[in-house]
């Protein structure tokens, strides 16, 4: 047999196992990230253990939601900008995430942020904030 007969015979096989194997990390990507986001819209955390910023973006999540407990404002951070790894877990951020306002006001950058949840889109009027609890509107 040559080259142009197992190409024939396997290809498509092999093709077709490949974006199976893709769709399942993307499916399991995205469980990962929801499993997460409840965990900490209804408990408030633990933020860890946390997916990875590859496997969000890949499950697509493209931003994270951050409370500041300073000024009570609600920001999203694109994740496809953030300098780091791409194996950095979602909870290592959140030392990083500062409060321009509350920073200015302080004269220091001031870190006094939470992680909310994974978004798939910005904060918008007509995709608001994540409720943390019930009546905290």
């Amino acid at each position: 047999m040559g080259t142009k007969s197992r190409e024939r015979l396997y290809g498509t096989a092999v093709r077709m196992a490949a974006q199976r194997a893709t769709e399942a990390r993307k499916e399991a990507d995205r469980l990962a990230c929801e499993a997460w986001n409840k965990r900490m819209l209804a408990f408030h955390g633990p933020a860890q253990p946390s997916p990875t910023l590859g496997d969000a973006l890949n499950a697509g999540y493209c931003y994270l939601e951050v409370r500041c407990l300073g000024c009570d404002t609600h920001q999203t951070v694109a994740l496809d900008i953030v300098r780091r790894s791409k194996t950095t877990p979602i909870h290592e951020l959140e030392r990083y995430m500062r409060c321009r306002p509350c920073s200015e006001l302080s004269g220091f950058p001031y870190k006094r942020s939470h992680l909310v949840a994974l978004r798939t889109s910005r904060i918008s009027a007509s995709d608001p904030r994540a409720d943390w609890w019930p009546g905290d509107r």
